[in-house]
């Protein structure tokens, strides 16, 4: 029996593991068409936030409704390393005992990072059965098990091999915290105040200055030259002869090179091939040197002379003090400039001249372009407008920097012969491995979570997986991965399985705080969903994650609407319990639609009309609009009409009448869980439990269909709704107690008399207390109908002067909703935009102010007659 009040406490305790024993989420009936997405794999850095619980949720909404469908549905878990990530937090864990990864040595790090993983991984599963993921734990991967290893091995070799991997000088990205290379897409660019520093390079030939600005003053004892625009008049007597280096008294060559801009600045660059990158170019192609000035730590080198030893920032302030000494400093200029930072420590990024490891991408990603024009090959993006991001990103790829400075990830399956430094990379270690050295660096985190769609299904092999589930039917992931995630699943995928990794990818934006600001630890604005179950529940956090916000759209946290959610679980719960307290020693089989009343029929047609709008709703997975139809099916026509109705019939001698309604009650209820389901498990699922029922388990039972009716009378019952609707807005208008009856009479939209229906007249008197007769008299308070009138005898119940305020203000609520729906549909972007169902609704309501609109017009003139 359901307990008298909810309590999401002891609704979802327990319930998960008994899923997960009994195997219910477990894949592989092949006499079922497959459908398998794969989790978007959390990093074993810590404990999971709303943002992953959004994605979660949406996966496990799409993959509980396709295995109610019919599926054989494959939800696979798995987890991330996060290289940088977690080595940062285990390397704090041991500077708190004392020590560092350097004093223990890599095999003894290693270790520690693994029992970091082990023990984090632990927490990461609790969170997935406290959102009652409907998971494969048997298919359960990590991006650095034995499985994943070898087809990371797998993919780098093969790319080595076709010239698609390739190591070389470049300026890289460089973390001086984290000692680290960072991908492009691995710095945040933020605005940051800083100086323009503004020196005088003396010519040596002429004695003239040359005016050079920098914002980086520390690197110019790395400086090779200085350089003009050819066609800048100013400097074509300078060409060819040299400058003063005020950092350090090197004497350097003015060069030109058209890369200058004549108008920005003084149009005198300096030149650091080895900390800039389009210095670098420069120094490329007119054949400098390279010399790098600042340690990976970023302290100063050698180089720096008196400065050596320094922080790069402590090292500037000193250099330029002792330039404007000298003379040379001409002027400071403070700015806000962009300024990169590494995403995962967030320090400032250092430009870096580094031997790495690049993917080769430009034929990687033209693959994927070309793929994208057939409907047949591309990845489909839900919102669309996403997938002009992802194409526009890879048409502008740049080489993907993937070493990284590591200890914890895929080591490069490199090695270098001791003497010849010749280059070894196969699937099989050197067998004389004394004579080689293996690359100490790792491979970037993103480089295996490329792999993720396929390689968890044990690609490189043809595994039984592989063959039957790939390529995945969908991903769920945030917009601001794309560049980080999707585009690199889908040009991996592409070249190495010749396949699409995923048909569909959905995109969903980030979660913000109730003032639209992104969450932050500095704003002390975050959101731990753990400490939201706590209050409200797994059921009522995944319905609102899933159903305040539409795909790609941003999603605010509002206390407010969590509460809602869980007041509409418990308005299910309340009204389940009614269901089942008249359902006593009903069994399953004793339902018989047989001999339906109207009220049963209607229920029926408002249930089949929500379901297919909700199957279509769900296949483009518009969860908002899903979530809208089940809030007002459930909420309106089931629990506040058609069980109100019912109870008339519940009460009644006839017994095929009251067996046929709790046949629909059933029928109804059963539904209904059925369709929530995805959204709300819990809950859900212990209802069921108590109802009559025809499968063990809800997250196995199948989907609803259509209920077919020989006849369909729900304009009757509409009819009757609406009466009860406007006798009980008579009642409030005029502040009428509910045992006070009175008559009332209803027209059509001819304004005749409707004959009494005698069965209808007995239910309205039994549920708001009035008699349907036939009016006479001039002196009449009328209520809109859909097609027709509400007539009362104003005698019986009216204050003429109150009734005279009450219209006047109706009539300019009518006029304002008016005015913002004529303005709504004459908004051309709202009319492009909005959904057909949007427009038609909006249409249709308009149409019905307007009619009440000339009522009320009506009204206020006879009141008006009535009151002089």
């Amino acid at each position: 029996m359901l307990d008298n009040k909810y309590d999401h406490r002891k609704v979802e305790a327990d319930q998960y593991d008994k899923w997960v024993e009994k195997g219910y989420f477990k894949a592989g009936d092949k006499s079922k068409k497959p459908y398998a997405m794969v989790i978007p794999p959390p990093n074993v850095t810590g404990k999971l936030h709303l943002g992953h619980s959004w994605d979660n949720t949406l996966q496990d909404i799409i993959t509980r409704y396709k295995r109610m469908c019919g599926y054989d549905t494959l939800y696979l878990p798995g987890m991330d390393h996060a290289g940088i990530a977690t080595q940062a937090k285990v390397d704090q864990r041991l500077k708190q005992q004392g020590i560092s990864r350097y004093d223990i040595g890599r095999e003894a790090f290693l270790k520690q990072a693994w029992a970091w993983k082990e023990e984090y991984a632990g927490f990461i599963r609790e969170q997935w059965a406290s959102m009652g993921l409907g998971l494969d734990y048997s298919r359960e991967r990590f991006t650095l098990d034995e499985g994943l290893s070898k087809a990371v091995r797998k993919t780098f070799v093969t790319l080595y091999k076709e010239g698609l991997i390739y190591q070389g000088e470049r300026i890289i990205n460089w973390d001086p915290q984290a000692k680290t290379a960072l991908s492009n897409i691995e710095v945040i660019y933020k605005p940051t105040k800083g100086y323009m520093y503004h020196f005088y390079y003396d010519v040596v030939e002429t004695g003239q200055k040359l005016e050079v600005a920098t914002t980086r003053p520390e690197t110019m004892f790395g400086d090779v030259c200085v350089v003009v625009n050819p066609k800048d008049d100013r400097y074509k007597d300078v060409v060819g002869l040299h400058v003063i280096n005020p950092a350090n008294g090197d004497k350097l060559p003015i060069i030109t090179d058209e890369y200058i801009d004549i108008e920005f600045g003084t149009g005198v660059m300096k030149c650091t091939p080895a900390h800039d990158p389009n210095d670098f170019i420069i120094g490329e192609k007119y054949g400098f040197e390279k010399p790098v000035c600042i340690n990976p730590d970023a302290t100063m080198n050698s180089l720096a002379g008196e400065y050596a030893g320094l922080d790069r920032y402590a090292c500037r302030d000193k250099l330029v003090e002792r330039i404007k000494n000298e003379g040379h400093l001409a002027f400071i200029e403070e700015i806000e400039h962009n300024v990169g930072y590494s995403e995962r420590t967030d320090v400032v990024v250092e430009p870096y001249l580094s031997k790495q490891w690049f993917v080769k991408m430009k034929p990687l990603a033209e693959d994927v372009l070309k793929h994208q024009n057939d409907p047949e090959t591309k990845i489909n993006f839900y919102p669309e407008r996403f997938e002009k991001t992802f194409i526009q990103w890879l048409e502008n790829i740049e080489d993907w920097c993937i070493s990284r400075q590591l200890w914890w990830g895929h080591r490069i399956p490199v090695w270098y012969h001791k003497e010849t430094g010749e280059i070894y990379c196969e699937m099989e270690d050197p067998q004389d491995k004394e004579n080689y050295v293996q690359d100490e660096d790792v491979l970037d985190t993103w480089f295996s979570s490329a792999l993720w769609p396929f390689s968890t299904l044990g690609w490189p092999e043809k595994t039984a997986d592989f063959e039957r589930y790939y390529p995945t039917d969908c991903l769920v992931t945030g917009y601001d991965i794309i560049f980080f995630w999707v585009a690199r699943m889908a040009f991996q995928a592409r070249h190495l399985t010749d396949n699409r990794p995923f048909k569909d990818v959905l995109i969903h934006g980030l979660i913000r705080d109730e003032q639209g600001r992104k969450m932050s630890k500095s704003l002390g604005n975050g959101v731990d969903p753990r400490d939201v179950k706590e209050k409200y529940g797994a059921d009522a956090l995944r319905f609102f994650l899933t159903t305040n916000s539409t795909p790609g759209a941003d999603l605010r946290y509002s206390d407010t609407k969590m509460e809602a959610s869980w007041n509409f679980i418990n308005k299910i719960y309340n009204a389940s319990r009614f269901v089942l307290m008249n359902l006593a020693d009903f069994r399953y089989e004793d339902i018989d639609l047989t001999y339906l009343n109207n009220i049963d029929s209607w229920i029926i047609n408002k249930f089949n009309k929500t379901l297919n709008s909700i199957n279509k709703n769900m296949e483009k997975y518009e969860f908002a609009l899903v979530g809208n139809e089940l809030y007002g099916f459930i909420w309106d026509d089931f629990c506040n009409w058609y069980i109100e109705l019912a109870k008339t019939t519940l009460n009644s001698e006839d017994e095929k009448a009251v067996q046929a309604t709790k046949s629909t009650l059933l029928v109804i209820l059963t539904a209904i869980l059925k369709m929530l389901h995805p959204f709300m498990p819990f809950v859900t699922e212990k209802i069921y439990a108590e109802t009559p029922r025809n499968c063990a388990a809800l997250c196995i039972s199948e989907w609803p269909k259509e209920i077919l009716l020989k006849e369909d009378k729900s304009a009757e019952v509409d009819l009757l709704i609406a009466i009860i609707t406007a006798v009980r807005s008579i009642r409030v208008d005029y502040n009428l107690k509910p045992s006070q009856q009175f008559d009332i009479a209803i027209t059509n939209d001819k304004d005749e008399y409707l004959t009494v229906d005698m069965t209808m007249n007995n239910m309205l008197q039994k549920l708001c207390k009035v008699n349907w007769t036939i009016l006479s008299g001039s002196d009449l308070i009328i209520r809109p109908l859909k097609e027709g009138k509400l007539v009362v005898d104003a005698a019986q119940i009216v204050d003429y002067h109150a009734e005279l305020l009450k219209l006047s203000k109706e009539k300019e609520k009518l006029v304002n909703e008016i005015n913002r729906g004529e303005k709504m549909l004459s908004n051309e972007n709202f009319v492009k935009k909005a959904p057909q169902e949007k427009i038609t609704a909006e249409k249709e309501k308009l149409e019905n102010y307007k009619k009440q609109y000339e009522i009320v017009v009506q009204q206020l003139a006879e009141v008006e007659k009535k009151i002089k």
